[in-house]
């Protein structure tokens, strides 16, 4: 495993501001919900809930440093940008503005980590081959026991 001398100046700053994303998304929620109205929407919500969420999981990837973070910052750029559009739109709200901002910052980083990757969706394997996504079998679900 790599330790965090191994992290590049970028990708110890793409995580700082994947969690503080994350945060700032999860406290306007708790805000929006009590202002209610046009804030308290649930597609509003709803978006702020992912952004939250892939904000953490694009965070936990560079973490442990894995070879797919490229994938999850990809995705993560896209839902901060749409939340960032959402939350401007509140007026003039300066709570809403400042998550916008946050988002906005956060997927710019993100962005810039996506484009470092493979865009085959290829990963490197431990021996430096690159192999394809793996096919997955079929999914066995598990039954309740009495």
């Amino acid at each position: 495993m790599a330790d965090t001398t191994d992290y590049s100046e970028q990708m110890l700053a793409c995580i700082q501001n994947c969690q503080d994303c994350h945060r700032a998304c999860l406290q306007t929620l708790t805000y929006c919900m009590s202002q209610g109205g046009h804030h308290a929407e649930p597609d509003h919500l709803r978006l702020l809930m992912d952004c939250a969420d892939i904000c953490a999981t694009s965070a936990a990837f560079m973490l442990r440093a894995s070879p797919l973070h490229t994938h999850t910052c990809g995705a993560c750029a896209a839902v901060c940008r749409a939340c960032a559009e959402h939350c401007a739109e509140m007026g003039d709200d300066l709570r809403m503005k400042a998550v916008a901002d946050t988002c906005r910052h956060c997927a710019e980083s993100c962005e810039a980590m996506a484009s470092r990757g493979h865009s085959s969706g290829a990963a490197k394997s431990d021996t430096g081959t690159t192999r394809g996504p793996r096919r997955a079998g079929a999914v066995l679900s598990r039954r309740k026991t009495r």
